[in-house]
């Protein structure tokens, strides 16, 4: 995992971290806010402790990854653990060998007025430029997402 950095992102939603839990993993809203990094993003699996998980995007590429570790509406740990192409897994060559595992870790904690989300993750340096981009779109898309449901519950 050498040339992996750490970077970081985080906000302030106006929603309890219940509701930002369940809105940020649902089938259902996952894919709105997700839309930053790829229009149509969805997941196939569980986000049990130990599940696989595969984040996908239109025509069927992504990542696979399991998730190292699950505490509802505390804290959940993706080990990112290679890519999907065409529909085919690669978690053994040397590109993916290169970066993988990488880790993808939400903390949510209740503030004042609601919740903190942070977001680390491992990044390679080919992915950095495009992950600082889309993060805080995606975390803006999130909050939105939130503090709309908010209002009308």
């Amino acid at each position: 995992m050498s040339g992996v950095s750490r970077i970081q992102f985080a906000e302030v939603i106006a929603a309890p971290v219940g509701r930002v839990y369940e809105l940020m993993i649902g089938p259902g809203s996952y894919p709105q806010w997700t839309s930053a990094f790829a229009e149509g993003c969805y997941f196939e699996g569980s986000w049990a402790t130990g599940a696989r998980i595969r984040f996908l995007a239109p025509p069927g590429d992504g990542m696979v990854a399991e998730v190292a570790e699950h505490r509802p509406c505390e804290f959940i740990s993706i080990r990112h653990l290679g890519v999907i192409a065409s529909g085919v897994e690669d978690t053994g060559s040397d590109a993916v060998r290169a970066w993988a595992p990488a880790y993808e870790n939400y903390t949510f904690a209740a503030v004042p007025g609601g919740t903190r989300l942070v977001v680390d993750m491992d990044v390679a340096p080919e992915w950095e430029a495009s992950m600082r981009e889309a993060w805080p779109m995606a975390l803006r898309r999130l909050k939105a997402l939130c503090e709309a449901q908010e209002a009308t519950a």
